[in-house]
């Protein structure tokens, strides 16, 4: 499957030396959407690419799939036209906060008959959440984020501070950076408005951890994520990273598990 991308930072890059360089599989990237080709001119040699900087050009080129890996701004300006012509494995999940956007991905993707992959990202238990609400029937969920407390206020402090309590679309509008989590969570459960939030800063922790509970008529299931950061990027995690690397592998598979 070939494969392009639109953007070239640290996720692509992740991407990149895995599939082009490692040649995992049978997936490969061959055409990148940039803004400015001459900042990214030594990817064409370094890993085989084409870069492109007109749309309709990269989505003329030999792609099958679209990988979004810029950000929310790219997803609004983007992905509408790029959900017409290609299926599209979509990372800046926090787009989708955005109701009428929602909406409007849905009907495109019904309309023109392609597929929107979302990754898991940064956490897991998502096939458990889809499967307890099958019938409707989860009854609530919850995310208690801890971060580093550097990379949510500017203020020291000694001990931990919660920054945030309540609703997920709330969350999301006062911590758009912060908050991929929540906004799949709440895609594959009970929606931005039911799920709640408490979001923490810690200035005793140097990874995100994030811990979840479900409850609802299956039972109920808490599980927890601590997750190390992408070597080249300590702002990106790298489970959110190797998330994508397991949606593309997954896409063609024959065996399917869990969902």
């Amino acid at each position: 499957m070939n494969i392009g991308l639109i953007g070239a930072g640290a996720i692509a890059h992740f991407l990149l030396e895995e599939l082009n360089q490692k040649q995992q599989k049978n997936l490969h990237i061959k055409s990148i959407f940039v803004r400015d080709k001459k900042k990214y001119q030594l990817l064409e040699a370094d890993f085989g690419v084409e870069l492109f900087t007109d749309l309709e050009a990269f989505l003329d080129s030999e792609i099958d799939l679209v990988v979004e890996a810029a950000d929310i701004n790219a997803v609004k300006a983007l992905v509408p036209r790029v959900i017409k012509r290609k299926d599209v494995v979509l990372i800046s999940v926090g787009a989708l906060a955005d109701e009428g956007l929602l909406a409007e991905m849905g009907y495109l993707t019904d309309t023109y008959k392609n597929e929107m992959y979302l990754p898991s990202g940064a956490v897991g238990g998502l096939d458990l959440l889809q499967n307890g609400n099958a019938l409707g029937a989860v009854t609530s969920v919850s995310l208690t984020t801890r971060k580093p407390a550097g990379s949510l206020i500017t203020e020291d402090i000694d001990e931990s501070k919660i920054v945030f309590e309540g609703k997920a679309i709330d969350a999301i509008q006062q911590f758009p950076k912060n908050m991929n989590v929540s906004i799949i969570l709440s895609l594959a459960g009970i929606g931005l408005e039911k799920t709640s939030v408490c979001l923490i800063a810690d200035p005793h922790i140097d990874k995100n951890v994030h811990h979840v509970e479900v409850t609802g008529d299956f039972g109920e299931a808490a599980f927890t994520i601590k997750n190390n950061p992408l070597p080249e990027n300590p702002k990106t995690s790298y489970l959110a990273a190797m998330s994508i690397l397991g949606t593309l592998n997954r896409i063609d598979d024959k065996l399917k598990i869990g969902g």
